[in-house]
């Protein structure tokens, strides 16, 4: 069961007992404030474990889990260039037998920087630091036999997703351009070229190949993708000024697999219900029926001054309002989303949208976080390839809140329970997010970053011994 929807199966799919059940366990924690009923054994206590190639404690995992570093900040790659930093969205791929990594690296410089750029040539930009690097896994070892630059001259790259066809579209979490700006009195912008852009990386691609920005995708402040059954691409927003309203948008293209010959962008809507806020107050379980509105500018030239500038089309049509839209995945007709920020306490919320038609569909709040201490601000997800668990990359205490003193890998159960999978126990670094969870094929491996670290971190042991 490849990347399966990991609340409902297919006779499911538009029940409510699931989410009743999630539903439950909201109001129980209501009553008597405990998390007890919805904590989850899991695969056990963690405990502090060093990784098995370089000696380092990194991780605490549960009892038997082993892990390698790869790929750190700063490490000689084998086209020549330094290891970049800052490691975000990532995807596993099978390309020939081999086990492919694509990992972005979300550098963000405000304003032009000669020398920055993280490839030799190839670049969209010159003057900016982000782009992806690919990395070819020994399955065995979990050790790289190779790595390289894959894309250069972009910025920002956050996150992003997997296509069926065998490739990675990274997405710009900013939309700099060539206007300079000021924010808070310091200058922003000036590039050579326009960002906010997705990029799509060849998962094949032995280097970096000539990007090509996908602008009819829109430009906005991009976080990640996901693709359905019929090719439809669905994207989340999440701008740079947090708590700012986001939208939840799709793409159709005009030709199946080939985005860069454009398709129509629009945003989610909730039908006779315009500009709904979904923000705060709702309750697990809340369903809407969700319609699409057509954004017709989908590449303003004032991006450059006002990164909200989609998001506002939408808006003008009736659009619902979100915040800090962060993982996104596909399960057929189904897509789940997460709202980083989102809930009443600000702790997390995890959408699903699933498609009715080709007009219509339907939206369901399917978890919230009813306590930070449980999860706080859910960021990458994905399933194991073979369970219905959903792995959560934890990405908190960066907004002054200091509710979490460490950054947890969570478990979401199909009974609406979390567990704890992986923490983040690196001396004075316990706080950098967790990023780009994704598993092999085989599902065996499972992969994950640590942003401020630089590292990336591949994760094995009995997965068959989950407890709920």
């Amino acid at each position: 069961m490849n990347r399966r929807n990991f609340l409902l199966t297919a006779a499911a799919a538009t029940s409510s007992l699931m989410f009743s059940g999630f539903a439950r366990r909201a109001e129980i924690f209501a009553e008597n404030g405990s998390l007890k009923n919805l904590k989850a054994a899991g695969f056990g206590e963690l405990i502090p474990t060093a990784a098995k190639n370089t000696g380092e404690t990194i991780l605490a995992l549960p009892k038997g889990f082993e892990y390698t570093v790869v790929g750190k900040k700063g490490d000689v790659m084998k086209d020549g260039r330094p290891t970049p930093r800052l490691h975000d969205g990532m995807s596993a791929f099978d390309v020939k037998g081999e086990l492919r990594l694509i990992r972005n690296h979300e550098v963000s410089n405000k304003t032009p920087q000669p020398d920055i750029s993280i490839g030799a040539s190839n670049h969209y930009d010159e003057a900016a630091g982000g782009g992806t690097t690919t990395l070819v896994i020994n399955p065995k070892t979990r050790l790289i036999e190779r790595d390289f630059v894959s894309l250069s001259g972009t910025l920002v790259n956050c996150a992003g997703g997997r296509t069926p066809w065998g490739s990675w579209i990274s997405c710009e979490e900013t939309a700099l351009g060539k206007t300079e700006i000021t924010v808070n009195g310091k200058k922003q912008g000036g590039f050579q070229k326009p960002h906010g852009y997705c990029f799509e990386v060849s998962a094949s691609a032995d280097n970096n190949l000539p990007p090509v920005p996908l602008t009819a995708m829109g430009r906005f402040c991009h976080e990640a993708i996901a693709i359905d059954d019929k090719g439809i691409v669905y994207l989340t927003e999440d701008p740079l000024n947090y708590g700012i309203e986001a939208g939840f948008y799709r793409f159709i293209p005009k030709k199946a697999n080939r985005l860069v010959e454009g398709g129509t962008l629009q945003m989610l809507a909730v039908k006779n219900r315009p500009n709904l806020d979904m923000r705060k107050g709702r309750k697990i379980g809340e369903a809407f029926d969700a319609v699409w509105v057509t954004i017709d500018n989908p590449n303003p030239e004032e991006a450059d001054v006002d990164e909200v500038a989609v998001y506002k089309q939408g808006k003008a049509k009736g659009g619902a309002a979100f915040v800090k839209l962060e993982g996104c995945f596909a399960d057929r007709n189904r897509v789940y989303f997460v709202s980083s920020k989102g809930g009443d306490n600000g702790g997390g919320q995890i959408w699903l949208y699933e498609r009715k038609n080709r007009d219509e569909g339907h939206l369901t709040l399917l978890f919230e976080s009813p306590d930070r201490e449980l999860l706080d601000m859910p960021d990458n997800i994905c399933t194991h390839p073979k369970s219905r668990l959903l792995f959560m990359c934890e990405d908190s205490n960066y907004l002054g809140q200091l509710l979490s003193p460490s950054n947890y890998v969570r478990i979401l159960t199909p009974d609406g329970k979390v567990a704890d999978f992986a923490k983040n126990i690196v001396p004075k670094l316990e706080s950098s997010e967790f990023a780009g969870a994704t598993f092999s094929r085989d599902g065996k491996t499972f992969f994950v970053n640590l942003q401020s670290v630089g590292v990336t971190l591949a994760i094995w042991g009995d997965w068959e011994k989950f407890r709920s």
